[in-house]
Formats: C-alpha cells, sequence, structure tokens
C-alpha cells in the first residue's frame, strides 16, 4: 500500500443481512471500494467477499495532517443461517453498499397447500 495507515489497523465491511418470503438479503458497505476491486463467492453456505480499498494516488504530493480511514485489502467472511440457490444469486454495487440477494433453497420456502374437498 502506498498511502498512509494506521499502523496494525486492518478494516472489514460492515454487514446487515436479513430475510424476505422468498431471499436471504446482505447488504455490505464498501465506501470508497471499487467493484472492480471485490470479489463475492459462495461454498455451500459460506458467501466470501473479498476485495481492496485502494488509496487514492493523486493526493502522493500532499501531506497529511490527520488520517482515520483504512486503506488495503479485506475478506470478509460469512456463515449463512440457511441453505441457497448457488447458481441465482445476484450481487449490484450502487453508493458504496453491495447487496447481495440469495434465492432460498425451494424446500425452505413455505408452500401452501391446497386442501381437497370431497
Amino acid at each position: 500500500m502506498a498511502g498512509p495507515m494506521a499502523q496494525g489497523r486492518t478494516w472489514l465491511p460492515a454487514v446487515d443481512m436479513h430475510e424476505t418470503k422468498d431471499d436471504l438479503v446482505l447488504k455490505v458497505e464498501l465506501p470508497g471500494a471499487n467493484e472492480k476491486d471485490v470479489a463475492v463467492s459462495i461454498t455451500g453456505d459460506l458467501l466470501a467477499i473479498r476485495g481492496e480499498r485502494r488509496w487514492d494516488d493523486e493526493t502522493k504530493d500532499q501531506k497529511f495532517l490527520h488520517v482515520e480511514r483504512v486503506f488495503g485489502q479485506f475478506e470478509r467472511l460469512i456463515q449463512l443461517p440457511m441453505a441457497g440457490q448457488a447458481d441465482k444469486v445476484r450481487a449490484a454495487y450502487r453508493d458504496g453498499v453491495l447487496e447481495i440477494t440469495l434465492p432460498k433453497a425451494e424446500e425452505l420456502k413455505p408452500r401452501e397447500i391446497k386442501i381437497d374437498t370431497q
């Protein structure tokens, strides 16, 4: 990393997770990260988010007086609370938030059962 960084500090993006009737939805805060520097993968019930928040090279000739933001690589492994359809995962990045939508496995979705009358 070329820019200043608080020594010994690493960063992990914050994650919120909720479920709807059909999906498991995760929102990951990645302010300042470029979507090209972020990768999402899923293996079984483990979701991996890896990437890097890069230092802005345009500031290399400036003298910094105070730096709190942390830059560099990150990796976040999240144990999912339920099975999903890994082949149908969707991810969208907007306004510094990565939203991952994982459709629930069919067997986990509530099914209405028609009652026959005789």
